[in-house]
């Protein structure tokens, strides 16, 4: 699927840092289509009790339950959103909840300091992030040897499904900044991780790819 006549250039942090900005008060209802999506990428995430877990581009938070009652209060998450008033959202969730084994990092993926080196790692709708090779690198760089990796979100559909990409194409324009990847939104993850099983749903406008880190790290 061409890219809709749109040039193929890099995501733009400042317009992410703007979109989010817009978006953060309806951010979780407008995600509530996509939450049968979140719990499958979770699951195949398949967490045990005690893990540490990396939630990149961890937006409002709404991954943060599923994550903790999969990991436990001994396990450890650590979510990375680099949008102030989206991280703000998360933090209320975790204050309100009292998690104490949530640590929550206000930094672009690629320059964020993570404290752990974690068992699992998820991108649920990030493609700005996926398709930052620097912020890939960083993320895999705070994996240990065989952890999962699970990514999902937007595109497109095969070429002859001119109707399924009619949708994605304004999804994908109210949600990323680049339309740069979007036939194949894992690739750069792949890089580093190797071969990944990807299964689509929703007429193929919607991925989810998952992978493991090298055994030898």
């Amino acid at each position: 699927m061409p890219e809709s006549g749109k040039p193929s250039r890099a995501p733009s942090r400042a317009a992410a840092l703007a979109m989010y900005r817009r978006r953060a008060r309806l951010y979780d209802l407008e995600l509530a289509l996509f939450e049968p999506i979140r719990d499958k990428a979770i699951e195949r995430l398949a967490l045990r009790r005690g893990e540490t877990v990396l939630d990149v581009g961890c937006g409002t938070g709404l991954s943060l339950p599923l994550l903790r009652r999969a990991v436990g209060a001994q396990g450890r998450i650590v979510g990375i959103e680099q949008s102030p008033e989206m991280i703000q959202q998360a933090r209320e969730r975790v204050e309100k909840a009292r998690w104490h084994n949530v640590t929550l990092l206000c930094a672009p993926v690629e320059t964020a300091a993570m404290p752990v080196r974690a068992d699992a790692a998820l991108f649920h709708f990030t493609h700005d992030i996926l398709r930052r090779s620097e912020a890939v690198a960083n993320v895999v760089a705070h994996l240990k040897p065989g952890a999962r990796v699970v990514a999902t979100g937007l595109k497109w559909a095969p070429r002859w499904a001119v109707p399924v990409n009619a949708l994605v194409l304004p999804a994908a324009l109210h949600s990323v900044t680049s339309l740069e990847g979007l036939g194949k939104p894992w690739s750069r993850l792949a890089e580093h991780l190797g071969r990944l099983e990807v299964s689509t749903t929703l007429l193929g406008a919607v991925y989810i790819a998952s992978g493991r880190v090298a055994a030898g790290g």
